[in-house]
């Protein structure tokens, strides 16, 4: 008998151990490509929405904390405390280009949407979008909106149809090519349209400001700052401190998934030990029919590889899926925006490496009782009852 139908052999032996064993592994590594899914590459994507803002420093109202400078890259809802007098100021600033968004929320067909005023033909200009259907906002206070690709195709609508904002029936003008930002799935309604509808007069969320000579970002805040009684933070600034914020929700997720691999690999000790006091009389026979030590530690050693393997496969089939499943069922907020936003986590490169981890887990799980395995004299492995 080779050593692998030995393996196998003895792997079946105890279908409802080596099935819950198994299971344990699948549901471990489930967690582990689950959570990973989720967390995605929360660096990139954070770094994707910010250079979508286009924008070298942020003026956000007085005390603003780190949890809103995430709610910029992600289109949350904002307090509305900047004036209009205050963005004037800010504008008349001789170097710089800056842009007043009004961030608010709304909902399609019970789902939570984004929806922005904004500045119609400067906004366009300084984020250089381009339109895929439809026509783009005539001038700067016209009613109608224009919707992000895939909140349009989300929902089904084509230029010409209508959406219910706060109460208002809302012709859609346009829709606008995909970014691969968050602006995909924002309502972009002109300034004085929005600020009607939310009743916020003459107030906006904040402004996104460029300069003209990056390396004087840092004379431009100070001259922001100078100027109106208001915070002032740098894209890095922000990048850094949403970092610091989303970055823990990534840390407890591989924590979470960790404690799951863990659990796994205590069952295929407690699998494998089981087996090795089980199988004593069977170790005794080969050994007395010539099987060295080291075989024995190898046949072990290659049964807990197996149960990683098929464990590894299963769990990363079933973690894809509740990945799938589950992303769409994320509450957006600034908290999970990122995470619901990172399923392009979901790659075979991430697939195989899950696979190998569970391998190499269950192998040095299994070195234990292989080596207590090998270790039994003939004589007294010969003589188990």
């Amino acid at each position: 008998m080779t050593p692998s139908k030995f393996v196998f052999k003895n792997l079946i032996r105890r279908r409802g151990r080596f099935v819950f064993t198994l299971l344990g592994i699948m549901i471990g590594m489930a967690s582990f490509v689950t959570f990973m899914a989720l967390g995605g590459s929360l660096k990139s994507q954070i770094e994707r929405e910010s250079a979508a803002l286009g924008a070298n420093l942020v003026v956000t109202p007085k005390g603003s904390c780190a949890y809103e400078q995430v709610s910029i890259l992600t289109g949350e809802q904002l307090p509305t405390n900047i004036t209009k007098d205050e963005v004037a100021a800010i504008r008349s600033i001789d170097g710089i280009t800056a842009i007043p968004y009004l961030a608010e929320r709304s909902a399609i067909n019970n789902r939570p949407v984004s929806v922005m005023g904004i500045l119609p033909e400067e906004t366009r200009s300084f984020k250089n979008w381009q339109l895929a259907q439809g026509d783009y906002f005539p001038n700067d206070t016209a009613d109608g909106a224009v919707l992000g690709w895939v909140l349009a195709e989300q929902f089904g609508l084509l230029p010409g149809a209508e959406v219910r904002i706060r109460g208002n029936q809302i012709k859609v003008l346009g829709v606008l090519e995909e970014t691969g930002g968050k602006d995909d799935l924002t309502v972009f309604l002109s300034l004085p349209q929005a600020q009607r509808i939310y009743e916020q007069k003459e107030l906006v969320s904040y402004v996104a400001v460029r300069v003209d000579r990056l390396e004087e970002v840092e004379l431009y805040a100070n001259k922001i700052k100078d100027k109106v009684s208001l915070g002032v933070v740098s894209d890095k600034q922000m990048r850094s401190s949403v970092l610091s914020i989303v970055g823990t929700v990534n840390i407890t997720l591989q924590l979470i998934a960790a404690v799951a691999i863990l659990a796994a690999a205590f069952g295929i000790v407690n699998t494998m030990m089981t087996a090795t006091y089980e199988r004593k009389r069977e170790i005794g026979i080969l050994q007395a029919m010539g099987a060295t030590r080291s075989l024995i530690f190898r046949l072990f050693l290659f049964e807990s590889g197996v149960y990683g393997l098929l464990g590894g496969i299963g769990g990363v089939l079933l973690g894809g899926l509740v990945a799938v499943f589950a992303m769409p069922l994320i509450s957006q907020n600034a908290a999970t925006s990122f995470v619901k936003g990172s399923q392009s986590s979901l790659d075979p490169v991430m697939f195989a490496g899950a696979i190998l981890f569970s391998t190499l887990v269950a192998i040095v799980a299994g070195l234990y009782p292989a080596i207590k395995a090998s270790k039994l004299s003939p004589v007294e492995a010969i003589s188990y009852e």
